[in-house]
């Protein structure tokens, strides 16, 4: 459920705020984000798969821990990030 270089890249191109930005808040959330898609994708198929499943509530929390320090920040640059990513209803 790890993502490979060329999404990881990708991922960082998308959400950096400078040129040589690889581990701003935004970049950590994005890329948080993907795994939690595919190890959800890959929940549904294998519902004993527990480890699996304290690992996706892990990487949740720490998502969201993410997003509070972003919000607690910039009120613009939390909203501007999930609508970005399309993560909060």
């Amino acid at each position: 459920m790890s993502l490979d270089t060329t999404e990881k890249q990708q991922l960082i191109n998308a959400h950096q705020t400078h040129g040589t930005d690889t581990g701003s808040v935004e970049v950590q959330v994005a890329m948080l984000s993907e795994r939690i898609s595919k190890l959800s994708l890959h929940l549904q198929g294998n519902k004993h798969d527990f480890s699996s499943r304290q690992g996706l509530l892990k990487m949740i929390g720490r998502r969201k821990r993410l997003l509070s320090y972003v919000r607690e920040k910039s009120e613009k640059r939390y909203s501007d990030l999930i609508t970005k990513l399309g993560i909060r209803g």
